[in-house]
Formats: structure tokens, sequence, C-alpha cells
């Protein structure tokens, strides 16, 4: 069964109209061993042996569906309120695009002022942008405002080895080019007092996470006033479910908070896409990047929204645009809108409490185990770090062989002092049972491996 509209008089015309015989004309630089029939394909699916047939792929998957899941380190499988996918699936949401022009797309600039305010709420931040892609390219486009805020002489970033080490890497790959010297992760084992040393008049910003990378929360106690006194600005990068019960950055004088949204409302969907969230202080809101939605009256008094601001080049001539960042992600910002409008003030507290205390209990029944060891130096949101007897992989593959359960991260990838050591992250959906299986399997795990 096919579904290709064309006849051959259509063919036929826009051949002639494009001034060729054939299709084959329009392919004389693909080889002949790589072209049809010569590639050997297999003998077409009808549209119900296509499905069977993609069904058995995916059911091969280990997901969170089927499968206990303890990785995080970025991505977090959260419970996602039916409400939430049933918004996402209204027509006039779903099929909707960027507004170029506003006027005639009130129901979406009014669903982005209303996450622009939560956002807002939850960072304890001036304003908020209409989303980035997601958290690594949002702490990516902070920094390079925190040069042009700084006046553009400024070209050293300061950067806590403990963010997420994906989110350093795109800032490496945004910057290549520009002359900007990043000092501080070269250090895997530098502390906030270390990155505080490296503070000078040329440094445009320091970065930092927390939570962080290992799920520890940061002491921040007078860092912004020395970040400030240098003339640099603050970047924070945080989980937005922590600030359900943790001190939001604005409070303790962060310039700038970037985050991933994806545990707001978002599933984690094999990778994304995901939702980049960017708060900042008021004095900063023409420098910021993407699109900043306002609330305004009409000629007759009545309420209505419009683009405010939208300082990207799609819009502005782009020697002008603070940004050359393209697009935001208005359907994944609507889900966590609703997200955030369904559960409140008190459900955000309860699912921050709920991933506290089921991390901790998870934690100290590691703890006690033989040859495990949780890291205790900093207090831990949801997720902890375990040094484990036998090599991270290899306990992986017991676990999801032998007890249906995805482990955690395996952190020697990135840290290499930190071989054999796992994160582990622990929400609201993980029930005691899992976690008491979670053990037992790291047990046996221990006892079975050679």
């Amino acid at each position: 069964m096919t579904y290709i509209p064309h006849t051959e008089r259509n063919r036929a015309e826009m051949l002639a109209a494009i001034g060729v015989n054939s299709l084959e004309e329009l392919f004389p630089a693909v080889p002949d061993k790589y072209k049809f029939p010569e590639m050997r394909l297999p003998a077409a699916l009808s549209e119900m042996e296509t499905w069977w047939e993609m069904q058995g792929l995916s059911e091969a998957n280990a997901d969170v569906n089927h499968y206990a899941c303890f990785l995080g380190a970025g991505a977090y499988n959260h419970y996602v309120p039916h409400t939430v996918d049933y918004v996402l699936r209204r027509g006039e949401f779903y099929t909707a695009y960027t507004p170029y022009q506003p006027e005639i797309s009130q129901g979406t600039l009014q669903a982005m002022f209303e996450y622009q305010s939560m956002i807002c709420q939850l960072t304890g931040m001036d304003v908020s942008n209409a989303s980035h892609y997601d958290g690594a390219t949002s702490m990516a486009e902070g920094v390079l405002m925190s040069m042009t805020a700084t006046k553009g002489n400024r070209k050293k970033i300061v950067m806590s080895p403990a963010v997420h080490p994906q989110y350093r890497s795109v800032l490496r790959t945004y910057t290549q080019g520009m002359g900007v010297t990043i000092v501080g992760d070269d250090k895997l084992k530098n502390d906030l007092p270390d990155l505080l040393k490296l503070l000078d008049k040329d440094t445009a910003c320091l970065v930092i996470q927390s939570p962080n990378f290992f799920g520890q929360i940061e002491d921040v106690k007078g860092l912004a006033d020395a970040v400030h006194a240098v003339g640099a600005l603050l970047i924070v990068v945080t989980d937005p479910i922590s600030l359900g019960i943790l001190t939001p950055p604005g409070q303790y004088g962060a310039d700038v908070v970037a985050a991933e949204g994806q545990s707001l409302g978002i599933p984690l969907s094999y990778g994304g896409p995901y939702l980049g969230i960017f708060a900042t202080k008021q004095a900063y809101v023409r420098k910021m990047a993407g699109r900043l939605i306002g609330e305004t009256v009409d000629a007759d008094g009545k309420r209505g929204f419009v683009l405010t601001l939208s300082t990207r080049e799609q819009h502005i001539r782009r020697e002008k645009a603070t940004s050359n960042i393209c697009t935001n992600q208005g359907l994944l910002a609507l889900a966590a809108a609703t997200y955030m409008a369904t559960v409140g003030k008190c459900g955000l507290d309860a699912v921050a409490r709920l991933c506290w205390h089921k991390s901790h209990y998870a934690a100290k029944k590691i703890d006690a185990l033989d040859g495990f060891k949780v890291l205790s130096g900093k207090p831990f949101f949801k997720e902890f770090v375990v040094k484990l007897p036998k090599p991270t992989e290899a306990v992986n593959e017991f676990l999801l062989d032998e007890f249906d359960i995805i482990g955690g991260y395996d952190l020697g990838q990135d840290y290499p002092h930190l071989m054999n050591h796992m994160l582990v992250a622990v929400t609201e959906t993980n029930n005691k049972q899992e976690i008491d299986d979670l053990v037992t399997g790291l047990s046996e795990a221990a006892e079975h491996l050679a």
C-alpha cells in the first residue's frame, strides 16, 4: 500500500519544467550500486505489516513504561498529568508555529505569557523569554549575553566542572572562534572556592549548577557578591522541580537562570525535543535572546497580548540581533505552562518533597550495602553518587538483565577520577518496591560479577 500522490503525467510535467527527461537524470552523482534495485531492498510491506514490524522493533527498547528507571543526568522520568497531553493536542495549539503575525495568535501569545510569568515566579527572576531549544543552549545564550552586558570586552568565562558535561561541551561549540577563554572546569575537582580565585576584571561570568550534575546542592552564600565585585554576572543552571522546595536563584543574586524544562510535563521521548528555560534580571531584558510576550490593551480597552521584544535575526536586521538562535520550543513551553498550572505551587512542592524523601531513602539503603558508598560531602536533592565495588557498565547490565531495572549514569565516562561511580536518580515515579529491588539488584550484582 503506497501513498505517493503523483501520477505519471504529474511526474512528466515536473521533469519537463526543470529541463530533464527522467528521474535518473536527477541523481547522476549517486553511484549505480547504491541505486534501486541494486540496493536489494526487501519486498514492500502493507500498512498492517509495516505496523507489526515497527511495533516489534519498538518493543525491543527498555523504556520507562516497562522498566524501573533510575537514570537521570539531565533528563528525568517525572509523572505527566493527562491535562498536559489534552491541551497540547488541541488543534489550535498543535498546528501553530511561531506567530510572525502575533495579532492573530492571541491564544498562543497568552499561553506563552503565562509560561513566562510562572517561570519568573519559579526562579525568582524579573523576566523570562518564551523559551530556547534546551537547557544547554539556554546556558550558552546566557554566557553570550554576559559578554554583551559587560560591554563586550571581557573574554573569560569561569565555569564549574560540576555543570553538566554536555552543557559545557555545547558552550565550547558556541564560543569557538570568538577568542573566549573558558577556565575552571579544566580541573574536574575544582569546587566553588577554587572558582572564586579565578575571578578577575576580564571575567564576563561565573557559571554554576545547583543542584549540580551530581545532584548536590551548592553552598551559594556570598557567591553573587564575589562575582559582582569584579563586574561579572552569575549564571545558575538549575533543576526546575528542585525549586519547589529550594531557594530560587533570583533570591541569592543570580543574574541569569538557565534550566532544562523537560521535568515540567515533558516525557523523556528518547532524548527530545526538550525545552530551554531562560530567565534574567530586568536590566538585561534588551540584551537577552529570543522572544518576550507582553500584555497590553487594544483601542477599545480590551486585554491583548503582543510580541513585545523579539531580538532574533528572523525579525530584525542580523547585525542588530542579540543572537542567531532562530526558534523557540513553543509547544513544549505550552506543556510546561500546563504542567505548572495543573500541579500549582502545592503540587510542585509535593513533587519536590517526594523526590527528596525517596532519593534519601534509596541512598540510605544503598550506603548500608557492603562494598557500596554514597558520597555525602554535600546535601543532595534527587540524585546522588554511589561508589561501586564493580564496574558501572557491568552493574547496569546485570540490573537490566536480571531485574528489569535501568540503572544510573556511569560517571566514569566524563570524570575519570569517578570510575566505578554511578549517578542514581530517584523521582516521585519510583515506588518503594522499585527502590528496594534496586538495592537488592546492586547487592546481587556485587556478589555475582567476577
